[in-house]
């Protein structure tokens, strides 16, 4: 069984990530979308260990010092992160893993020298990024201006990253990271091992080369 791609997807608050990759694991059964762990208290309606990992501070911070995960960051006041165990276990049965993460997160990822695909998912413009995050009817305006300030700091950081996509409707974002995820599965040096193995195979006494 070969090991699954570890997917970074990144990208300011409204730029729809959640429904997308949502929508990605779905409707592939290979992807895995990965649950985050944070201290942040549930939504009405959210489920401890299907929508997060709902965390005391104090459980994250042991956590933090264990080692536990593969990435963390602090966002709004509330501590965020992803448990490396989760993951590891995903992904050596073969499922692709979606990482929805800030950017402080993927930056932890790219310095630990882990291998990932880093994507970043942008709204069609700047003033449909404003009406989505005011929108939300859950913050006042200061809240939004500070929100809408963050999310323009986050875009400065697209350049990191391998992939660019526009989250103008969701079933086109979803079919562009599909295809994403299909030219990163076929470049040569993630395949080595098994275009290794098949080229040995012309080393073998009962093969015909030459025919």
């Amino acid at each position: 069984m070969n090991k699954g791609v570890l997917l970074v997807i990144s990208g300011p608050s409204g730029a729809g990530k959640g429904t997308v990759c949502q929508n990605l694991c779905q409707q592939n059964p290979n992807l895995y979308c990965s649950i985050s762990a944070t201290t942040r208290p549930p939504r009405q309606g959210e489920r401890d260990q299907v929508n997060y990992y709902f965390l005391s501070e104090q459980k994250f911070r042991d956590f933090i010092e264990q080692g536990a995960f593969l990435e963390w960051a602090r966002v709004y006041g509330n501590y965020y992160g992803t448990l490396q165990q989760q993951v590891e276990k995903k992904l050596n049965e073969g499922f692709d893993v979606i990482l929805e993460i800030d950017t402080q997160g993927a930056k932890q990822i790219r310095q630990n020298s882990r291998e990932a695909i880093f994507i970043f998912l942008l709204p069609p413009s700047m003033e449909e990024l404003w009406n989505r995050i005011q929108g939300r009817g859950t913050d006042g305006p200061e809240v939004i201006k500070e929100r809408f300030a963050a999310a323009y700091l986050e875009l400065q950081e697209i350049w990191d990253y391998d992939y660019a996509v526009f989250n103008e409707n969701v079933p086109n974002a979803v079919k562009n990271i599909e295809a994403i995820i299909l030219a990163e599965k076929c470049r040569i040096k993630k395949d080595r091992d098994i275009l290794s193995r098949f080229l040995e195979e012309g080393d073998k006494g009962d093969l015909s080369l030459h025919r």
